[in-house]
């Protein structure tokens, strides 16, 4: 380690430009396969701090902290994609990492583009020891256009264990799937081994049916001994709250060893699958209605944002301390398997309501989340920025060979194509009509592929046409966007197709994001009331269709409708814009209002009987899609003035305000009484979101003849089960006293 004196004369040298010998190096030599990569790792910490990692010729190794400043963290947390450092640690802070020590000594300006034009010994020149490992804490702040890198995942050995699989124990089971019992291999550098059941427990069992997708696991057993087999691994101690096998006590055989094992036989576990991934399962099935904890936004099944139930409504958790621990007891609790990855600053998109859970810290073998110790929160602790999510492991299913997309410019794109049995049993492929086809279906064909989320449905699909597949397979398909496959949606017994050729089957385009738009509902509640608004101001609302049937015979200009107006907030809580689905060319221009429609049908607006019936409606096309404010940090994108591009940027919200036309419900004709309000955004499924479930906003309504009160203004997923279903028995106001 260079300290004191002889540092400060390097120091001085390099300042006046004196070029160092030896070990100093300005520019150290490149990586060999030119490929650098950094991450952060250690625990406890958040996505934008912890120790330095950096990846240099095939290796993770550390940063050593000595002589290390502020300026170094600042190029760090630019090669990490944050804006700047706000801070730096020594010592280990994050704990100790393992392998190489590839940077000592390195000395910064700050305004470096790269670590390797700092000053430092050299790569892997280094006389310090991993307790010496620099961390940093970076200012939460992504530079434009670099991707999210707010992972907390078990960062893996690759030098003592790449990969773990199942081999099922006799041919019976071969084909059969998820695979919930065989030997467990292991994928090193040279290959696939085995682990010597010498030892084994239970304990092991469960973290690698965790690893596998599965929540528990049955018993133990060994591999018959006349197999010829290698031995990698000769004991492990796991103390079953490990995410990962690596993280476990074990011992290792020598490189190109084959040593025997004592009692002669392999590892083997038998796992038990959670109610989704049952061989032979049912279609649609769903998963405990009277669980505690949810995921939301999530392309794949088993990844979200964790949700958590207190009392009647649903809330989000804060991103403190959380943890593979923590993220594992959720992924159990809904019947997966251990977290792959534990994601914190708002990865999967932003809740809504309340914060629920700080500073979360389970040990792994908790029944459910509730039962770890955590803090309370208040508003100041936490923001839905600092919601937390999950990737949880789930089984294999092999779904994705089933399926496939072709003619496409890209592997995300394409026309559908299913693998089915036709009626002389013999699978072939086969196209799936378009005809009611939406980007729901197209949300189910993306994540069956693994493609992450939908960013289009098509009906049509005659420009892919690269494929001789002709068929029709399936049509009458209606998802309602959680299936894992195309085939457990809704579908007719026969195929009825109204157009059946090939050009108007059914396509898709995938993306690794999606905008999800919600609806404040408070701003509902807050800012209703009714208007006798006069004729002779409505033309050009009746001229859009947004009266009820009777004004065409009302006595024009004379007279009033009755209108019950309020405002919309409505906000983008996904991780993409929300943008019309046709471009600027197809927008129908309104001369009576003046400006332009980019979606005929934006918002439905009903007012429903207290038994669901209809008595009145109204809907609003959007005619001006714009960001009013963003959040802190969130640029707006879109403005219509002068014809300009319309949108909600992911984290902006557009307000319809109350006194704008046809932001209303003609209850001209409604009879005084108790009701349901009821407000549907996006509800044709036009555009493509990460989640349609909480697109609807429902309020019970009080009207006296004269005022109107609404009370109970929620989404459609934020009550439990059980409230839901009180707010739709609600026998109404008895007076206009709403406690």
């Amino acid at each position: 380690m260079l300290r004191g004196g002889l540092w400060d004369m390097v120091i001085a040298m390099v300042l006046w430009g004196v070029w160092l010998p030896s070990c100093f190096s300005q520019t150290p030599p490149p990586s060999q396969d030119g490929k650098i990569k950094f991450r952060l790792a250690g625990y406890p910490r958040k996505h934008n701090e912890g120790r330095v990692e950096v990846f240099y010729n095939g290796e993770w190794g550390t940063i050593c902290d000595d002589d290390f400043t502020l300026a170094n963290a600042h190029v760090l947390c630019r090669h990490l994609g944050f804006v700047e450092a706000l801070s730096w640690s020594h010592s280990a802070k994050y704990g100790p990492g393992t392998g190489k020590i590839w940077l000592d000594n390195v000395l910064c300006g700050g305004s470096e583009n790269s670590i390797e034009k700092c000053v430092s010994r050299g790569w892997g020149n280094s006389d310090c020891t991993h307790q010496e490992d620099a961390g940093v804490v970076c200012k939460d702040e992504r530079l434009p256009g670099f991707a999210d890198s707010n992972i907390i995942e078990m960062q893996v050995n690759e030098n003592r264990m790449k990969n773990i699989r199942l081999r099922p124990l006799s041919g019976s089971h071969a084909g059969r799937m998820p695979v919930m019992e065989g030997v467990i291999e292991v994928k090193f550098k040279e290959g696939w081994g085995h682990i010597c059941n010498t030892g084994w427990t239970i304990k092991n069992s469960r973290v690698v049916c965790g690893m596998m997708g599965f929540p528990s696991q049955r018993t133990m057993g060994k591999k018959p001994s006349s197999l010829q087999t290698v031995y990698r691994i000769h004991s492990v101690a796991c103390t079953g709250n490990e995410a990962h096998l690596s993280a476990c006590s074990m011992e290792f055989s020598k490189v190109n060893s084959s040593a025997p094992c004592p009692d002669g036989g392999a590892a083997v576990v038998s796992c038990v699958p959670g109610p989704l991934f049952t061989q032979g399962r049912a279609r649609r099935v769903k998963l405990n209605p009277m669980s505690q904890v949810r995921l939301k936004g999530g392309a794949k099944t088993g990844e979200g944002r964790v949700e958590v139930l207190n009392g009647s409504e649903w809330g989000t958790v804060c991103d403190d301390h959380w943890n593979l621990q923590s993220a594992s007891v959720v992924c159990r609790e809904l019947g997966f398997g251990t977290a792959k990855e534990a994601l914190t600053g708002a990865r999967m998109g932003q809740g809504m309501g309340p914060i629920y859970m700080n500073e979360v810290q389970c040990r792994g073998d908790e029944k459910s989340l509730w039962d770890c110790p955590h803090k309370s929160i208040t508003a100041k602790d936490c923001k839905h920025m600092e919601d937390a999510s999950v990737i949880c492991n789930t089984p294999y299913m092999g779904f994705e060979k089933s399926i496939r997309l072709t003619g496409g410019r890209t592997r995300l794109e394409g026309r559908v194509e299913l693998l089915l049995s036709t009626d002389s049993r013999v699978r072939n492929w086969g196209l799936v009509c378009g005809d009611g086809w939406t980007s729901r279906e197209a949300m189910v064909v993306c994540r069956q592929l693994g493609l992450g989320h939908a960013s289009s449905g098509l009906r049509e699909t005659w420009y892919w046409d690269s494929s001789n597949v002709t068929e029709m397979v399936l049509s009458g398909v209606k998802c309602k966007g959680d299936e894992m496959t195309l085939t457990d949606c809704q579908h007719h017994s026969v195929v009825s197709c109204k157009k059946a050729g090939a050009q108007f089957s059914s396509g898709v385009i995938c993306s690794d994001t999606a905008s999800d738009l919600v609806l404040n509902a408070p701003l509902v509640e807050q800012t209703v009331y009714i208007e006798d608004r006069p004729l002779h101001l409505l033309y050009c609302a009746a001229e859009e269709n947004c009266l009820a049937k009777s004004a065409a015979q009302a006595d024009w200009p004379y007279g009033h409708r009755r209108l019950l107006r309020f405002s919309s907030y409505i906000h983008n809580i996904g991780k993409a814009d929300f943008r019309p689905r046709l471009g600027r060319h197809s927008w129908v221009w309104h001369e009576c209002h003046r400006h332009y429609h980019s979606m005929d049908i934006f918002t439905y607006y009903d007012l429903l009987s207290l038994n669901g019936t209809k008595v009145a409606d109204g809907h609003k096309a959007s005619f001006c899609l714009e960001d009013t404010d963003c959040h802190e940090g969130v640029s707006k994108h879109y403005e219509c003035a002068n014809f300009g591009e319309q949108g909600i940027t992911a984290g902006c919200w557009d307000l319809y305000r109350h006194d704008i036309d046809c932001q209303w419900i003609d209850i001209t004709d409604v009879k005084p009484g108790n009701y349901i309000l009821q407000v549907i955004i996006n509800p044709n499924f036009e555009v493509a979101e990460s989640d349609f479930t909480n697109n609807a906003m429902r309020c019970n309504c009080k009207y006296d003849g004269n005022r109107v009160w609404l009370h109970k203004c929620h989404l459609g997923d934020s009550f439990s089960e059980e409230a839901e279903k009180e707010f739709e028995h609600y026998p109404g106001q008895l007076n206009n006293k709403i406690s």
